[in-house]
């Protein structure tokens, strides 16, 4: 991709991640469908991928980003990812008046799961005063554009862009002699809640089911091993499968197989496995957390309150019931098909983007 000359509309654009783009997290996939979409909208797009440990921002990161930042050229238009922007304003007030920096935010980092307070207020403290050096945010719900106004971000300054969901085949189910098959798809991390999932199922011993919990093992390693440890406290170790971090076609196989779709996430930004569930037609059973009640409809989920175990077997259980439950998952199966219609695709999503960049930090405004 050749960048524009002179005299042209700018559509130069340098994304700061922290690491490598490639990682298989929502965060870093929508990151990563963005600037593919972009560049094939015709902009020219730098990727630099930081070095050091996120978001307790290490010297490493530090100096990484230090750099980075000082290294792209005066005037260029910046969108930098919130895991790294979030614990690092210095770096990012020190360039402010020299780049047109956009800040992109999954979710406010003193939103995640498992922070003590200490903790938590300092992340906050730390966003905000990075938040105020951006020219602009970028998010990924309306949800969370309406939470950053308690970081004090003008709305005038936030623009959110939906990520996009690929077109897919409808789930067939694990076939017609097989028990019910739950799916969860997310890196096994606090916030997540797969520990949630596992007390809950083990309520529901005397129905008929199997689950498997494609996500990272190797993020949270110590919580990945308290859930697991849990399995098999439970008796659950041969009904519930931790397959790790799964390539797309094996990711596809298992949607595909499934009966219904469970994300017992204490709190999302978007949820993006949820649209993905639904573009299958998989009845959907989450919790109220975050921005999860605006990502799944109502007629196509059912949702509980997060981190409650109970109310989630009852969920559940309703929907594994013999003869009832079938009949149940049905309806919001046919619902989710419906609603997956109006879902935008990858390519919407990009052109969403290139819109808000442009209005974010029109040409001319540097």
């Amino acid at each position: 991709m050749s960048r524009c000359h002179i005299g042209e509309l700018s559509r130069d654009l340098h994304v700061v991640v922290p690491g490598a783009l490639e990682q298989r997290t929502g965060g870093y996939i929508y990151d990563a469908r963005i600037v593919r979409g972009l560049r094939a909208l015709g902009w020219w797009v730098e990727v630099h991928n930081l070095a050091g440990t996120f978001p307790d921002a290490d010297a490493a990161a530090r100096t990484s980003m230090t750099s980075t930042l000082a290294g792209i050229p005066a005037g260029a238009r910046v969108v930098i990812d919130g895991l790294a922007m979030g614990g690092l304003p210095e770096p990012v007030r020190a360039e402010r008046a020299r780049l047109r920096i956009l800040a992109l935010v999954h979710h406010p980092l003193a939103d995640e799961t498992g922070l003590d307070e200490p903790r938590r207020a300092r992340f906050a403290a730390l966003e905000r005063d990075a938040l105020a050096a951006c020219t602009g945010v970028l998010v990924t719900s309306e949800f969370t554009a309406r939470r950053l106004e308690a970081f004090g971000v003008d709305p005038g300054r936030v623009r959110a862009v939906q990520p996009g969901t690929d077109r897919a085949r409808p789930a067939i189910g694990p076939g017609a002699d097989a028990p019910p098959a739950l799916l969860c798809v997310a890196s096994l991390a606090p916030r997540k809640g797969q520990d949630v999932l596992v007390r809950a199922l083990s309520r529901l011993q005397d129905l008929s089911w199997t689950c498997v919990c494609a996500g990272s093992l190797d993020r949270v390693p110590g919580y990945a091993t308290m859930v697991r440890g849990l399995t098999r406290e439970t008796g659950l170790e041969g009904r519930i499968r931790f397959p790790g971090e799964c390539e797309p076609d094996r990711l596809d196989d298992l949607y595909h197989h499934a009966s219904l779709f469970v994300l017992p996430s204490h709190y999302e930004g978007y949820g993006m496995a949820l649209a993905d569930a639904l573009a299958r037609g998989l009845p959907v059973v989450s919790t109220t957390g975050g921005a999860i009640p605006h990502t799944v409809p109502g007629d196509a989920s059912v949702l509980v309150p997060p981190g409650d175990d109970a109310a989630l077997a009852e969920a559940l259980g309703r929907l594994l019931a013999d003869g009832t439950g079938a009949r149940r998952r049905g309806e919001l199966a046919h619902a989710a098909r419906r609603h997956a219609q109006g879902l935008p695709d990858w390519t919407q999503a990009a052109q969403a983007f290139a819109d808000a960049l442009l209005e974010l930090t029109p040409d001319g405004d540097v």
